[in-house]
């Protein structure tokens, strides 16, 4: 699976004159790719290596379009906050699943089980059930999403079912 923080490695390695490096989801199914040299510049040669690049060999069912990085404010590209390192290495993992995915948000919310519920093709969206021993807060629940979304596929939205009504 092609997470956002693999992406942006594989494209940092083949591009190696690119400094700031962004990609993020913003309809499903495409990327946007948010780039700069040192010189907070994209050359529009630039541009369209890194575009050719990530349509041909990254990942099929994703449509990539690059952007110079400043781009991020007007497209309303939210902050990077941080992740555990155990969500960094699970997200850069080349061979990562829906249990490798599953097995990372369990390690982090031991008070719980998040289970794959389905996968909504037409609408790129991943849906998940949270079995919850104990009541979550929103802050908790709001971190929960944003290590889902780094280690989903790029294309791809996530919604979790929190299921707390027993407690």
């Amino acid at each position: 699976m092609g997470t956002r923080l693999l992406s942006e490695q594989l494209v940092k390695a083949r591009f190696p004159h690119l400094r700031y490096i962004r990609i993020h989801t913003s309809v499903k199914y495409r990327a946007t790719i948010y780039a700069w040299t040192g010189d907070l510049q994209l050359s529009k040669q630039d541009q369209q290596q890194v575009e050719k690049y990530a349509n041909a060999y990254l990942y099929p069912y994703v449509a990539f379009n690059v952007k110079a990085y400043n781009a991020v404010r007007a497209d309303k590209v939210p902050l990077l906050q941080e992740v555990p390192a155990d969500i960094v290495q699970t997200a850069l993992r080349s061979n990562l699943n829906q249990y490798g995915i599953l097995a990372a948000i369990n390690r982090q919310f031991p008070y719980g089980r998040l289970h794959f519920k389905h996968y909504d093709v037409i609408n790129s969206i991943i849906h998940f059930d949270f079995d919850a021993l104990e009541r979550m807060d929103e802050q908790e629940k709001g971190k929960m999403m944003r290590y889902l979304r780094e280690m989903i596929p790029l294309g791809c939205f996530c919604e979790v079912q929190f299921l707390e009504d027993d407690l």
